[in-house]
């Protein structure tokens, strides 16, 4: 199998301790190329994975066209910018979440991968959480039926320590980029992606000030069904907490522990076995899954996944949430 040859730009936390660590293990990959304008990062990352070829400038790197894919980890506020030069080479992009500042941004972007015929994929890693890719089969095959409820929750300390992070010009957000986003996209996904009526949301400001660290959102859809996300980095800060409770007309589902429930006579009867799932190892497969899909499409060996047209729609909630905290009312979309 040929090798495919990667480039990663911005060698933060999420490529240092994620993606490049992914990619060095992959057979038939190499990370040919590495960009960061914080020149000691550079080295030391780059040494520590034996990358050869390294810059200061993505320009740079993309004008050596040695690369057969960019994986783009850099702040959100060059994501736009870093992507269309990409593609405008014709080079697949995998961009990790959010794939943008805005909907008008992930829209340019999306339009132009549209043009180019470049794909662009999205990191939402939960998708490739094991137990999840099995709650989303039984779900298709209607082992729950007609969902009419979804609430979602995520605490944890925030992703990144980083300046930019909590700085909503440059991030685009606070929690809601970070967690809130995430468990969005994981339920429209489950739900196989319906229309939007409402969005009512409540920011909360109480360590931040720039961004919000607290979000809880109540989003009605055309077909009835109702979506609650919660996300957080103050609520629960001593820990890690991650929730996704399923409400459907014949039964229900849970994540952590994974459980499926199904009523007989009135009656919830658990269909699933016991499972003894580690947290930590779920993360790290649902991480290692992503790449894999984004590596073999580049191959031509599966379509792409997790699209940036997705993402645009997924966009267009997310400030539905921001016009409606901002505004104390419930938005129509």
């Amino acid at each position: 199998m040929a090798q495919i040859k990667v480039a990663v730009i911005g060698l933060g936390s999420a490529a240092q301790l994620i993606h490049l660590p992914i990619l060095h293990k992959m057979p038939n990959v190499k990370v040919i190329a590495a960009c960061e304008i914080n020149k000691n990062r550079l080295k030391t990352v780059a040494d520590k994975f034996s990358i050869e070829n390294r810059y200061t400038n993505y320009e740079e790197l993309l004008a050596a066209d040695t690369t057969d894919a960019v994986i783009i980890t850099t702040p959100t506020s060059s994501h736009k910018e870093v992507a269309l030069r990409a593609m405008e080479k014709g080079i697949p992009v995998f961009i990790e979440k959010p794939v943008a500042r805005n909907f008008a941004e992930a829209k340019a972007i999306a339009d132009y991968s549209i043009s180019k015929g470049v794909p662009v994929m999205v990191g939402m890693n939960l998708r490739f959480r094991p137990d999840i890719q099995l709650l989303k089969s039984m779900i298709k095959t209607k082992q729950i039926n007609d969902i009419f409820y979804i609430r979602s929750s995520w605490y944890k300390p925030q992703s990144s320590e980083s300046v930019w992070f909590s700085k909503r010009e440059e991030a685009g957000g606070g929690v809601i980029f970070d967690l809130g986003i995430v468990l969005l996209d994981l339920v429209l996904w489950l739900l196989d992606f319906p229309e939007i009526s409402t969005v009512s949301c409540t920011n909360y400001h109480h360590n931040t000030k720039n961004v919000e660290d607290s979000s809880i959102s109540h989003i009605r859809c055309a077909n009835g069904a109702t979506i609650v996300t919660e996300s957080s980095w103050s609520m629960r800060p001593e820990k890690n907490s991650f929730a996704l409770d399923i409400y459907a007309k014949d039964g229900s589902a849970t994540l952590n522990p994974f459980r499926v429930f199904k009523k007989n006579k009135g009656i919830d009867e658990e269909i699933t076995l016991p499972r003894n799932d580690n947290m930590t190892a779920l993360f790290s497969k649902s991480y290692n899954n992503e790449l894999k899909l984004f590596i073999d499409a580049v191959r031509g060996i599966n379509a792409f996944y997790s699209s940036v047209t997705e993402a645009v729609e997924r966009m267009k909630v997310i400030e539905a949430m921001y016009k409606s905290a901002e505004a104390g009312k419930e938005i129509k979309i």
